[in-house]
């Protein structure tokens, strides 16, 4: 990944200063009004909305997402810096706005490294006052490129030369659980055929009080393990595109070539009866 994706506190501080960046803050509106960084924005939508990957689905993506960065003031020209609690707390929240602003053709996006904990522990203030925003007439210039549709992966389950990888929390990749909203959240359970399984929290340094990507030689020994090399091609899903989206940014900062993130995820493969899915209820 050759653009800069993650930014220090120090970092985001020096640009909020100097005006060249905007911090959208996707946690909870609750949260968000008990403290946030100054002149941020809150769009918890960015974590909540569920997204569907037809046609149909991607059209009502840019329907909801479009107005909404249009009334936070995001344009093109000004860097975009994306923020949760920690890179985990929010299933990688953070990392999935980011990857709706990457899709809708935003160039300069970033996320903060280690979220409002790093933020704070660096001794960074934060406030309760709301920032007043000058709205924007931002235009989506939509990327594929790193996007996996339904119908792309409906074809990869018939593509040796297509690597599913499934990067879900362990009882739903078990078949236990069907999502991270409840057991049966979603209408089936289980896995999508020929995928393999690496926990999102392995890209991570969970051990620490507040987590940050493994290094890239880390990542990639992770991912050899289960035969994924750089030079493959990746599809990776969780359940709403959130975790794929973290593993996404670890992958790409890891030097893999070719990878896209199924942004509908479980959550839309299951909701087709006609669809293959592997059901059966693995071991721990």
């Amino acid at each position: 990944m050759k653009t800069k994706v993650l930014y220090s506190p120090a970092e985001t501080e020096e640009k909020i200063a100097n005006g060249s960046a905007l911090l959208i803050d996707v946690r909870d509106a609750e949260d968000y009004q008990k403290g946030h960084i100054a002149d941020a924005v809150n769009i918890p939508e960015m974590f909540t909305t569920l997204s569907m990957t037809t046609p149909k689905g991607l059209q009502e993506m840019e329907d909801i997402f479009v107005p909404l960065l249009r009334k936070a003031g995001v344009n093109h020209e000004q860097t975009v810096i994306v923020y949760e609690d920690c890179l985990h707390t929010r299933y990688g929240g953070s990392c999935r706005g980011y990857f709706q602003l990457r899709l809708f053709g935003h160039q300069n996006v970033g996320i903060l490294d280690g979220g409002l904990s790093q933020w704070l522990q660096d001794g960074f203030p934060v406030t309760t006052d709301t920032p007043a925003v000058m709205p924007s007439n931002f235009t989506p210039i939509t990327q594929h490129e790193f996007l996996a549709t339904l119908q792309d992966v409906i074809e990869a389950t018939s593509n040796a030369r297509v690597k599913l990888l499934d990067n879900r929390d362990e009882d739903e990749w078990r078949g236990i659980s069907s999502s991270p909203y409840g057991i049966d959240f979603a209408p089936r359970k289980g896995r999508i055929p020929g995928a393999r399984w690496l926990e999102w929290y392995r890209f991570m340094n969970t051990d620490q009080a507040i987590p940050h990507f493994k290094s890239p030689e880390e990542i990639r020994s992770i991912c050899a393990q289960v035969g994924l090399d750089v030079d493959d091609d990746i599809i990776i899903y969780c359940f709403k595109g959130a975790r794929a989206s973290n593993t996404y940014i670890a992958l790409k900062m890891a030097g893999f070539k070719k990878v896209r993130n199924y942004y509908g995820s479980w959550n839309e493969w299951s909701r087709h009866p006609e669809l293959p899915i592997d059901d059966e209820v693995l071991a721990a």
